[in-house]
């Protein structure tokens, strides 16, 4: 068992070979952090969300489900919802939206979202958007709040930075859902 403080997250630890098993005893011996593991073997051990980063992640996730809702072609997931990339690596995203057929096919989500939060590091988790789309993931939205800037992803397309906005456009596989940022920005 590794003693982990808090005041030290997020960490990373090299745990090449990690089985799903071994992953997800280590999930349940430390249920306090949200963890994630690389296709590079790296395990990746976060905070809980602080109140305020929660609170922005239920501004969109809550939207997002609502729409699917309406839609019924897919569902949406939160934060604690994970998927086993093509890569091998275990990831979560904020918030994500699932076709129906992926679902069934334990396959990654078409749409991901992600906050970039006080404890991330951008460099770290514009990686990890570039991880989701080369592993299928078709769009993806990265929000922070700080820059009040909403980065889109896109296959086969060059990362597009938006500013000065208050809300965002799905496209693609979310055609149709409209993001209202505002409150995102002014909390």
């Amino acid at each position: 068992m590794v003693t982990v403080e808090e005041i030290y997250l997020p960490l990373t630890l090299s745990a090449p070979g990690l089985t799903d098993a071994q992953f997800q005893d280590f999930c349940e011996q430390y249920a306090d952090f949200r963890l994630e593991y690389t296709a590079e073997g790296e395990l990746v051990i976060k905070p809980l969300a602080d109140p305020e980063t929660s609170a922005r992640k239920v501004m969109f996730s809550a939207p997002l489900w609502e729409w699917s809702r309406r839609d019924e072609r897919g569902y949406a997931t939160e934060s604690s919802g994970g998927f086993t990339l093509p890569s091998g690596a275990r990831r979560a995203p904020d918030a994500a939206w699932i076709s129906r057929a992926r679902l069934r096919s334990k396959q990654v989500p078409e749409f991901v979202i992600e906050l970039l939060s006080p404890t991330d590091r951008p460099r770290k988790l514009h990686a990890k958007m570039l991880e989701w789309l080369a592993n299928g993931v078709e769009l993806g939205w990265l929000i922070d709040p700080r820059k009040q800037s909403v980065t889109i992803y896109r296959l086969d397309r060059e990362p597009e930075t938006r500013t000065g906005i208050t809300a965002v456009n799905g496209e693609g596989p979310i055609e149709g859902f409209t993001l209202d940022l505002e409150p995102v920005w002014t909390l």
